[in-house]
């Protein structure tokens, strides 16, 4: 079943009752099921939720963000207790060798050039390197192809003249919002496969939390980019409002294909965290990574 997303940007307050999540607010009063949602997002300081309610989403493993001044999401709560055999997928994944971790990190890379040489083409209508750029990306991507390929990538996305930064101009609001979202989705499933997200496989400062969701969510980076593109090619706004968000936010529920089914891409998600999980304990070789394109 898909998992609900919820974007509340405007005064409520969000209480419980016989295991529904219970919505007051000025213009209506509703109640949803906890068991369907997958995602909530708290947009506005004066947003009320109990603890009780709190523990019940986590509980759930229903990820809940938070957003800061700026509307960008600022930090979120995960289950810690998600999956049955917790403990002992810690410990392979701590224990991972380094060459696993540089084969990941090579699959990881391949998959995410390749996502971005697609989608590319599909917006310059036009042949591209991408698929040459992929078959050049060693074990650990010692070469730093992902580098080389973001350069020509970010260089023609956009009609405009574009720089790709974290505080950069529009449209990197728009990115930053998807990714942030992407991030939550991932770290998600990461979470509900038993894994540990401090625990990345490139990724690695001592102050990220959430170390293995970035490295994860790198091949999936494209479907926000796609929307982005869509968005600027449609609104003239350039600051995030509600609609903008809601739109970033459909992404979740946006179809990826794997070879003999197809998906939402936070059920994806989750195939992916647990092909991953395999891979830490010795039962596959490589991460179920989806299509992002049929």
């Amino acid at each position: 079943m898909i998992k609900k997303t919820l974007l509340f940007s405007n005064k409520c307050s969000l209480t419980t009752k016989h295991e529904q999540l219970v919505i007051k607010s000025e213009t209506r009063d509703t109640t949803i099921p906890i068991e369907d949602i997958g995602f909530i997002v708290i947009d506005n300081p004066e947003i009320y939720i109990s603890i009780t309610t709190l523990n019940l989403l986590i509980a759930n493993n229903t990820s809940v963000i938070i957003c800061n001044k700026t509307h960008l999401p600022n930090g979120m709560f995960l289950n810690l207790n998600s999956h049955h055999i917790q403990q002992e997928i810690f410990k392979h994944q701590v224990e991972a060798s380094l060459p696993l971790k540089k084969q990941l990190w090579q699959q990881t890379v391949i998959e995410k050039i390749k996502n971005q040489g697609i989608l590319l083409e599909k917006i310059t209508q036009s042949k591209n390197k991408f698929e040459f750029l992929a078959s050049k990306v060693l074990s650990g991507d010692t070469s730093n192809m992902e580098a080389v390929a973001a350069n020509f990538y970010w260089k023609s996305f956009f009609e405009i003249n574009f720089k790709r930064e974290r505080f950069g101009n529009y449209p990197n609001n728009f990115l930053n919002y998807g990714y942030a979202i992407l991030r939550a989705a991932t770290a998600r499933a990461l979470s509900g496969s038993g894994l540990l997200n401090t625990l990345g496989i490139h990724h690695k400062s001592k102050y990220n939390a959430f170390a293995l969701a970035d490295d994860i969510m790198e091949p999936f980076r494209p479907i926000i980019d796609e929307a982005v593109h869509t968005i600027t090619q449609h609104y003239d706004e350039e600051d995030l409002n509600t609609e903008i968000k809601s739109i970033l936010l459909q992404t979740l529920t946006r179809t990826v294909y794997f070879k003999d089914e197809k998906s939402p891409l936070m059920v994806a998600l989750q195939k992916t965290a647990s092909s991953l999980q395999q891979c830490y304990v010795g039962k596959r070789k490589k991460i179920k990574y989806p299509k992002l394109w049929n």
